[in-house]
């Protein structure tokens, strides 16, 4: 795949044209639509467990929701080979017109969905179907609107303008926050969950988002119709140079292989980590670790994500001038190095009393190692019953640090809090028993006074607390500008055009849904499995160094290469 013969000058900036804004706008305000049907999930996860997965404990309520979540990222990639292959044969603005129809449908229907209680165990099933239907059209609509936007692009222009669909997930996730703290702090959390009434006998706030996605899909869908075609489809298809089976000419040819690997682990899995990082596993850490509340965690990530945004284009257009490769690999190993210190301050500002009980309250769990198993699950489906694993599961549950210690073979398990010891009755109690004893020895209350809250969203402003977690989350986000702006222009001209669409969207959702899409879960597997909060974080860490290592010996840069004549 020599580019010998399609490099151009690059040519001096000019204004955008109306048709390229029409081209962005169309493109970006239906992947904005998209992102949110899909993040919609996510945010709601813990209430759609309640109310899918009822006849399951609570705590199994919420890993089967989470499971169904997961479940929408690992079918990703087998929606960018299905409708990867759509694009590159059919082209690209009806393959992503497609995608919004499947995808605004399953949202709505997921609306619509009755309760367990009221059919059974035909609601998990088809909510699980839905969320597999969303994660199949995102894996096609990604690559379509990034192909779209890069083909209208004009030379030396490319990063700038297809940063603009990069804005879109943070865009998407930023819409579904301000969506459902909005209903919450309208109608009060009872109303929210389960009690506002509203048609066929459905009740529940949570509802109305999902619903409302119809509205978002009907604009989305009016929008598109008025596109063209890209010019360099048109042009492979004047020309008769399309694929007859991108597919097989994609990834069962090595020369083109070798690219598509290249790319996944030279540029997307740590871009993919960052980006999950610096978003959702800090709003999972500020939840689950910090024990913030979710109304103040999901404000501060919000106004993290308002000032942090525009950076999207920035990176986009600096990557125009000295390259996609060195970009986004600074990124990775900027975040690489300082994630560590940048979660510490978290903990320090966000709850100052647990990150002194850190420090203070020893906490150890000893036992026989023959009777202590490896609790890492970062699917959530495993059973512990040993007292041994059940005790450890729940320190980590509870954000309480320990320390496991070998005993010798015989001995009976233990836990001690600063040397007094937890007696350990039964699963059922040891919660209960575990947090008073943790809070007596110093870990905060639930209540705890130091702990940052606030009140409504723009509260936040003026509390210096939660300014220095904004500014702290802020640096994170842009992170994720740097090493997401430029890679769908980095991916785009890494392919011919004949193959684009097919192979630019694998690398993506491989990286992206898998490597991504399972880091929050995977880092508290970790986390679960040391006893050390901060242990999570070495997924990202090394993920993040690998992709440094393997792009700067194999990415080549591409930025300077002509597309349009790249068949």
């Amino acid at each position: 795949m020599s580019v010998a013969s399609t490099t151009a000058a690059a040519a001096p900036p000019r204004p955008m044209t109306r048709e390229e804004k029409k081209v962005i706008l169309a493109s970006s305000l239906g992947t904005i639509f998209e992102w949110y049907d899909f993040y919609l999930y996510g945010t709601l996860a813990v209430i759609i467990g309640k109310q899918f997965f009822s006849a399951f404990e609570p705590a199994t309520q919420a890993i089967f929701a989470l499971l169904a979540f997961a479940a929408g990222f690992l079918v990703r990639p087998f929606g960018a080979l299905v409708f990867g292959r759509l694009g590159d044969l059919v082209g690209r603005k009806y393959t992503f017109l497609v995608t919004i129809v499947i995808m605004g449908a399953s949202t709505f229907l997921v609306g619509l969905l009755p309760s367990y209680a009221a059919i059974g165990w035909l609601a998990p099933v088809i909510l699980i179907l839905l969320r597999m239907l969303q994660g199949l059209a995102l894996g096609g609509e990604y690559g379509g609107a990034a192909v779209y936007v890069a083909e209208h692009a004009p030379v030396g222009r490319r990063g700038f303008y297809t940063a603009w669909i990069q804005t879109t997930a943070t865009l998407g996730l930023l819409l579904s926050l301000a969506v459902i703290v909005s209903l919450r702090l309208g109608m009060g959390e009872e109303a929210f969950q389960t009690s506002f009434p509203l048609f066929f006998g459905l009740q529940g706030g949570w509802r109305i988002p999902f619903l409302a996605s119809i509205i978002l899909l009907a604009i989305s869908i009016y929008i598109r119709l008025q596109m063209n075609e890209s010019p360099a489809f048109l042009k492979m298809k004047e020309e008769g140079t399309r694929s007859k089976a991108p597919l097989s000419e994609a990834f069962g040819q090595w020369k083109n292989a070798k690219i598509v690997l290249i790319a996944l682990f030279g540029l997307v899995v740590g871009q993919a980590v960052v980006w999950y990082t610096g978003q959702f596993y800090a709003l999972f850490f500020l939840q689950n670790i910090l024990k913030v509340d979710l109304l103040t965690a999901n404000v501060l990530i919000a106004w993290s994500l308002i000032i942090g945004t525009p950076a999207f284009l920035f990176f986009g257009a600096l990557s125009d001038r000295i390259g996609r490769k060195p970009v986004i690999l600074a990124g990775c190993l900027i975040a690489a190095l300082t994630y560590f210190p940048l979660y510490g301050a978290l903990t320090s500002v966000a709850n100052p009393k647990y990150e002194r009980a850190l420090e203070n309250v020893k906490i150890e769990v000893s036992a026989d190692p023959a009777t202590c198993g490896n609790l890492f699950d970062p699917v959530g489906i495993r059973k512990f019953t040993a007292p041994c694993d059940v005790a450890r599961r729940t320190l980590s549950q509870q954000a309480l640090r320990y320390t496991k210690v070998d005993a010798p073979a015989g001995s009976p398990f233990r836990v001690t809090i600063n040397g007094a010891e937890v007696p350990f009755t039964d699963a059922a109690t040891f919660p209960k028993t575990v947090a008073e004893a943790a809070v007596a020895a110093g870990y905060p209350a639930a209540n705890d006074a130091e702990k940052v809250k606030v009140t409504g969203f723009f509260s936040a402003l003026g509390n210096p607390q939660a300014l220095k977690i904004i500014a702290i989350l802020t640096v994170m986000v842009l992170y994720v500008t740097m090493v997401y702006g430029p890679i769908a222009a980095a991916l785009v001209e890494f392919f011919p055009t004949r193959i684009r669409y097919t192979a630019m969207s694998l690398p993506y959702h491989i990286g992206n849904g898998w490597f991504g899409g399972l880091l929050p879960a995977t880092s508290f597997a970790i986390v679960a499995s040391t006893g050390d909060i901060y242990s999570g974080l070495w997924y990202p860490v090394g993920f993040a160094l690998m992709t440094v290592v393997i792009g700067v010996l194999f990415v080549r840069e591409t930025k300077d290469v002509d597309i349009q004549n790249y068949n």
